[in-house]
């Protein structure tokens, strides 16, 4: 449950560890503040001007002359500094509406409750520095004017300020470390995933943290493995079958001085199919050794290339793009794989449709035929090396198995992939799916 609330990446991760317990911490010295010291400070002041004004209103109520009274009112500024006049015929309000929904005023309230006999009103708003009490003493009241820091602790918004300003400055300096941590892991994830898409990215170099810095150069060595194992198959490859070339066509020769014979035709329809397989195997290693930089260009461009070749072919097929749909490839690399996968059903098919779309995340390149398909337990096996169907789609009579291996090829070395599906128009349905 908490899992899926939980933060997926890791800068946001990270923030969470960082703040998190500063959140926790400052909580806690929150609560401890306001409950342990804000409120016992309150409360102390407050019983205090309670008790100075229960003592001042006992002895108004018991002095015998206006002179006393004078006297009383003079010493209680200069002792207690506490303003007090009194108002005759003055009713104090029955509602005490000022002293509520305050929490300032109910630690007050409770201490006047307690130690005044007599009814009284307080006013804590309508004075920015002072405090307002007044006594009703017989038809009469006693109104009292004390500062406001020695009713209330006045430290409660200093140090919420205090509190909210340090969380602030604590809170900044881990986004601005944490982006600069998470930027250099970010830095190599675009790398690898560069690398995985066959965009070499020669600019990366390693930083940040040292654990960071070891993943990268990782990294780096890894791809550096990865070209020299590559370059050494498809030179092995290209080797292989150039060096084939020779004999195969010093037999050639021989063959074609014997007469005419079933033996003799039987060799040279075997010598011309190795022909055709050495061949394939230089079209892979061709394809393989291009070194070609992946460019922007519009899909429709691309149809129209391949529509134009294999309309001198002399046959024809329905291609449809957006306009607006681009990819950034290699343009060459997309053009073989395609047209593969297009000659491919002409080999089987009476018509084939071309067709592209762009989703959120994907170009995705479609090739239909209305040929036999093939079963959907084989959807795999034709993309790999060497492999021809005897089935349905007939034996492979102008290739040796690499046309879907090459198609695979390329889009992988995208970053993609290349599916096989049943078609709406009853044959077999290509999909060649690239990252945007």
């Amino acid at each position: 449950m908490i899992r899926r609330y939980f933060p997926k990446s890791l800068y946001a991760r990270i923030l969470l560890i960082v703040i998190l317990p500063i959140f926790i911490t400052q909580s806690l010295v929150t609560y401890i503040f306001f409950v342990r010291h804000w409120d016992l400070v309150t409360a102390n002041l407050s019983e205090n001007v309670a008790g100075q004004i229960a003592l001042i209103s006992r002895q108004y109520e018991n002095a015998e002359t206006d002179t006393e009274r004078t006297q009383l009112m003079n010493e209680a500024l200069e002792d207690l500094d506490i303003r007090v006049r009194y108002a005759p015929a003055m009713q104090i309000p029955e509602d005490n509406q000022l002293a509520r929904f305050n929490v300032y005023n109910a630690t007050l309230d409770r201490r006047l409750r307690r130690a005044l006999a007599w009814p009284y009103w307080m006013n804590t708003q309508s004075w920015p520095n002072d405090v307002e009490i007044r006594v009703q003493l017989g038809d009469g009241a006693l109104i009292f004017f004390a500062q406001r820091d020695r009713v209330f602790a006045t430290t409660g918004p200093i140090f919420l300020f205090w509190l909210i300003a340090t969380s602030i400055l604590i809170g900044a300096t881990a986004i601005i470390f944490m982006r600069n941590q998470v930027r250099s892991i970010l830095r190599l994830a675009n790398a690898a995933e560069a690398f995985g898409r066959g965009r070499d990215s020669p600019d990366y170099r390693p930083t940040g943290a040292t654990e960071v810095r070891k993943a990268g150069y990782a990294f780096i060595a890894m791809r550096e493995r990865i070209k020299r194992h590559l370059e050494q198959r498809t030179a092995m490859l290209a080797g292989v079958s150039h060096d084939l070339r020779t004999p195969l066509t010093r037999i050639k020769l021989a063959l074609a001085m014997q007469p005419n014979g079933d033996e003799i035709n039987a060799l040279r329809s075997d010598v011309l199919e190795m022909e055709k397989m050495v061949e394939a195997y230089l079209d892979f290693a061709r394809n393989e050794a291009v070194d070609e930089e992946p460019k922007s260009f519009r899909v429709a461009s691309l149809f129209d290339e391949i529509t134009s070749n294999v309309e001198r072919s002399g046959r024809c097929i329905i291609a449809a793009a957006p306009s607006n749909v681009s990819i950034t490839a290699r343009r060459s690399a997309l053009h073989r794989a395609t047209s593969n996968l297009v000659n491919n059903g002409l080999r089987y098919a009476d018509n084939v449709w071309l067709s592209a779309r762009r989703t959120d995340r994907f170009v995705e390149i479609t090739v239909d035929d209305d040929g036999p398909g093939i079963a959907p337990e084989q959807y795999e096996d034709v993309f790999k090396p060497f492999v021809r169907l005897d089935a349905a789609r007939n034996q492979n009579e102008s290739g040796v198995g690499m046309g879907l291996t090459i198609v695979r090829d390329v889009a992988r070395a995208h970053g993609g992939d290349v599916s096989l599906d049943k078609s709406d128009y009853g044959g077999l349905k290509a999909t060649i799916r690239l990252p945007i």
